[in-house]
């Protein structure tokens, strides 16, 4: 039950973008920072390691500074 959700859909979406940034803190990333170097780098990744390469506990602080 989420309060601001008009949908089920809306609620779904909500609580993906959630669980991104609370797993992003919890591996001592800022949010904000990982998710704006995640999705400039998203579509140009190709291959799994592109991809997992980006998962927040595979980068460190630099990476996201000068992205």
């Amino acid at each position: 039950a989420w309060l601001f959700s008009d949908t089920q859909a809306g609620a779904r979406a909500s609580a993906l973008i959630y669980s991104l940034v609370e797993t992003a803190k919890a591996n001592n990333v800022e949010p904000y920072l990982w998710l704006r170097h995640m999705l400039r780098a998203l579509p140009s990744a190709t291959t799994v390691e592109h991809f997992e390469a980006l998962l927040p506990w595979n980068l460190k602080a630099e990476q996201l500074i000068t992205a």
